[in-house]
């Protein structure tokens, strides 16, 4: 930093903002801090009494917060990100399109452990739509080396890519409802009309529903049935308790599932099952996904809708943010739920 004289200050760096006041109209920035100084500005600078300014020389090897806001955001940027122009010297990157937000993590602490950046994110692995701010990125002082922000795209180019939206796919979604209640009219089903919303909001169409009664051979049947007809994921729904009679998971099994889980270390949400015949997803849904907002649902099948495969030990680390907290107006996926895996 330097005091130079104003009409010598062109291209460098103000390390100030310069207010201007007019009694009784108005106060406030003329200049910010950060602002490169233009041949233009002089006469305005000049009739704000500036003869000399505390500025930064760019010509030493250095980087405007702008530029290197740019260039951080850029090279963090993968498929389904972009980014828009520095505000203050911060650029945010934003979601292209509906998806799956990944975010490689340990590469976003060497991010952050290079002196004088930083760049936050929301949490990867939660959908994110259109538009939505999924980043933010800046350099702390009005200027850094060049050095500093070519080590930032280094560590980028090496996670190749740090921050990614991954798109939906338009997948066909067979629902099966087990049991007798329903089956024979006895009660009325509510979870079809729930599904199909949830799965519409994800990009997905969901075949015409199947009711079974709590029956292994006609359950295995009516599996095996909506795969030969088309489905890519499987939503199965009822009969997902430890009662005697509820046969859902025995039934996945018979029919080929190979299961990953059965019970999930979230609440709500702890008698979700997840197997997989062949390269089919199937989902075994406890009844809460019907009457809460936020559930196991909204951590597990997005992902499988991106074309993911979900793991046990992925299931088990859900335990650690896995309590959903009740709140009165749930606000998901703004909150803790599901965020410590």
């Amino acid at each position: 930093m330097q005091a130079v004289p104003v009409d010598q200050a062109v291209n460098m760096v103000l390390c100030h903002d310069i207010t201007r006041i007019v009694p009784g109209e108005f106060k406030g920035r003329a200049f910010r801090r950060g602002h490169v100084v233009r041949a233009e500005d002089i006469p305005a600078l000049r009739k704000l009494g500036k003869d000399h300014l505390y500025v930064w020389d760019l010509q030493e090897g250095l980087v405007h917060e702008d530029d290197a806001a740019l260039r951080m955001a850029r090279a963090a940027a993968g498929p389904g990100v972009e980014f828009g122009s520095p505000s203050e010297g911060r650029v945010n990157l934003v979601a292209q399109y509906d998806g799956l937000l990944k975010i490689d993590v340990p590469a976003l602490g060497d991010v952050n452990s290079v002196d004088q950046v930083v760049m936050a994110t929301i949490h990867g692995n939660h959908r994110v739509q259109k538009g939505q701010v999924v980043a933010g990125t800046r350099v702390i002082p009005l200027v850094v080396p060049e050095r500093t922000v070519a080590r930032v795209e280094r560590i980028c180019g090496l996670a190749a890519p740090l921050i990614q939206v991954s798109p939906f796919r338009p997948m066909r979604v067979g629902v099966l409802t087990t049991g007798s209640e329903v089956y024979h009219g006895r009660i009325q089903d509510k979870f079809g009309p729930v599904l199909r919303r949830k799965f519409e909001e994800l990009g997905c169409v969901t075949m015409p529903q199947v009711f079974v009664p709590d029956d292994v051979d006609m359950t295995v049947r009516a599996i095996r049935g909506l795969i030969r007809e088309g489905a890519e994921m499987l939503a199965v729904t009822g009969g997902m308790s430890v009662d005697p009679d509820d046969m859902t998971p025995t039934s996945i099994q018979a029919a080929g599932g190979r299961v990953v889980t059965y019970g999930a270390p979230t609440f709500p949400g702890a008698m979700f099952l997840l197997a997989f015949i062949d390269d089919v997803p199937v989902v075994g849904l406890p009844g809460c996904v019907m009457y809460v907002r936020s559930s196991i649902f909204d951590l597990v099948v997005p992902r499988l809708v991106a074309g993911e495969t979900v793991t046990r030990k992925e299931i088990v680390a859900m335990g650690h943010g896995g309590l959903c907290a009740g709140c009165a107006e749930c606000r998901y996926p703004i909150c803790p739920f599901g965020k410590g895996a």
